[in-house]
Formats: C-alpha cells, structure tokens, sequence
C-alpha cells in the first residue's frame, strides 16, 4: 500500500484505464453519464472517488459542473493529463469525511467504490457526508455488486474469478464480519508479484438502513444503469436515495 494514495497509487494508477472491466466500454460509460445528468438537473455534481474522471469527464461534457474528491494524488492526476481534466476541481481527502465548499442537486459513488470503506462506521460517514453536501431534493446514488456468498460451499471462503497463465485473481470472504479482500497473483518478468486491497461488503437493506440514519429516503433501485428491474437474481444494483425537500 501507498502511504500517500492509499491502494491506488502510481502502479494501480498507470494501468487503471486499461483494465478489462465493462466499465470502460463506451455504451456502459455513456449510459452512466446520462442518467446522472439527468438526475443532476442542470444541478451540481459532487463525484466520491473520482479517480481517473472515466464518468465525471462525460459527465461534465454533457453541462454538469462536477467537482470531485478522491485520497489518490496518482488517480487525480490521470485525471488532470485528460482532456478537459483540467477544467474539473478535485479536492485532496478522504471522501467519507472530506468536506467541500457549496451544496450539489446529486453525489454519487460508484463501481463498488463504498466498500473502499472497511469498516460499518465509515460507511455511514460517507451518507452522512453526502447528505450534508445534497440541497434539499438531491439525491445520492451508489453502484455496488451483491456480495457472492452463494458461490460459496460450506467451509469455503474464497472465490476465484480470473485464471489465466500469467494471473490469478480471487476474494476472500469473511461471513461473519463482512471484510473481504481482492487478491492478485501476477507474473512480471518471469518473478510473481501478489497484491491485495481490502473492502466490506455492504447489502441494499444496510445500505437503506446507513441511509436513513443520514436523512435520506430510497427513491428508486436497479438492477443497473438501463433501470432493469432489481429482483434476487441480481448481482449487482445502482440504487438512488433523495434527501427530502421538506
């Protein structure tokens, strides 16, 4: 780990735009970046996590001012090299307790991005520090997977996802406090090198529940960014809670 960037320094940093992920794709990142807009409503935009700028920067292209907190010095200024990166204000810091100037129509948090968050207490720091920066009738939307413990035999606590003859990828659930971790075996130059980053896992009724106790209100829950329908089949949800007007 980066005593500075935390998991995401200069090495995670320089190849983060290319990951393989669907992401990246630019149906799925045009998708995003309009329904945020739309929920933004000619408002301000305040990103957790912005990284790299892969949805802030369509975003601001499609009108919204966006601004933007992130601990990684290494992501932001991947971010800044972009075109129009520049033009983005980005405030140093932790985003679940990170405060910025002015009040915003939308906040959001994306690509599992909340469970960076490894304890239950900062994760509902993080709603609380939203809601303080919503006006009245924004809204706060976060995209997280559904945790894999159905892939789970009894007395098995890791679940594989990338093999390949030069990399191995795999989580390590703990059921009874909700960490996990994401672990990575890679061949560079003939020599394995292993990485691992922490996260919490965290269900939709906690995260209404994180909500509520930051006086916010479900609005709407889907299955992902084309609004399908969130059923318990789903393996992941893009979920929005509005902070009430009144």
């Amino acid at each position: 780990m980066d005593d500075q960037d935390g998991y995401f320094g200069e090495r995670v940093a320089a190849a983060y735009d290319e990951s393989s992920e669907d992401m990246f794709e630019p149906g799925v990142i045009d998708t995003t970046a309009g329904l945020l807009a739309g929920l933004a409503d000619d408002g301000r935009a305040l990103e957790l996590g912005i990284g790299t700028g892969r949805i802030a920067l369509p975003l601001a292209r499609r009108g919204v001012q966006v601004h933007g907190i992130d601990l990684s010095r290494a992501m932001v200024a991947r971010l800044r090299a972009k075109p129009g990166g520049d033009a983005i204000d980005v405030t140093i810091g932790d985003f679940a307790t990170t405060r910025v100037d002015g009040t915003f129509s939308l906040a959001y948090l994306l690509f599992n991005t909340i469970m960076n968050l490894t304890t239950q207490a900062e994760q509902v720091a993080c709603f609380r520090n939203a809601a303080a920066h919503l006006e009245p009738g924004g809204c706060f939307v976060i995209e997280v997977l559904i945790p894999e413990l159905r892939r789970l035999p009894a007395g098995q606590n890791v679940v594989p996802y990338h093999v390949s003859p030069t990399r191995w990828a795999f989580d390590i659930y703990d059921v009874a406090t909700q960490a996990t971790s994401s672990n990575y075996i890679e061949v560079v130059d003939g020599r394995g090198e292993y990485r691992s980053i922490p996260f919490r896992y965290v269900w939709p009724s906690e995260l209404d529940l994180m909500a509520q106790l930051a006086g916010l209100r479900l609005r709407e829950r889907w299955d992902g960014w084309t609004r399908e329908a969130f059923t318990s089949e789903s393996r992941q949800h893009v979920s929005v809670w509005e902070k009430p007007a009144d």
